[in-house]
């Protein structure tokens, strides 16, 4: 089970006009702790950012599942409720779960998730889907970023 952290780069990139302009961008990496998220983000950005960045906020999120695909270009967070049968009252109960999902088209990432459900017996609603900010997804090394999490 993957452990997320949220990490905000700020850093000055250079835009196509030729100007350079200040940006911060979101990341997530598979940690144990803040400071070992922090550690692992930075040694993964080095090779990207040329000149100085740093590490401006670093939060915890939580997502339940996580859907790779390596032919995607964008995450996709997708909110479901999984709906279960309180045994005494009889009553219906909604408990809410967050997916990131690799994907290209916001269509494609409802498919990945319609199909991964499918291989259950939960019964779910789907509450939104959303195109995330998230530039890149950093799994801890020793799995491949293009399987599910199990």
């Amino acid at each position: 089970m993957y452990n997320w952290f949220e990490c905000k780069i700020k850093y000055d990139k250079m835009l196509e006009t030729g100007m350079q302009k200040t940006v911060t961008e979101p990341y997530l990496v598979d940690a144990l702790s803040f400071t070992e998220a922090e550690a692992r983000i930075i040694e993964e950005i080095k090779p990207f950012i040329s000149g100085e960045f740093s590490v401006s906020d670093i939060k915890r999120v939580k997502y339940t599942e996580s859907f790779f695909n390596e032919t995607g270009d964008r995450y996709f967070k997708a909110r479901l409720f999984f709906i279960t049968l309180d045994e005494k009252s009889g009553a219906e109960k909604k408990t809410g779960i967050n997916m990131l999902v690799q994907a290209t088209l916001l269509k494609e990432a409802v498919e990945i998730v319609e199909a991964e459900m499918k291989k259950t017996m939960i019964d779910y609603t789907f509450a939104s889907v959303t195109e995330t900010a998230i530039m890149d997804v950093f799994p801890y090394r020793g799995g491949s970023a293009t399987t599910k999490e199990e």
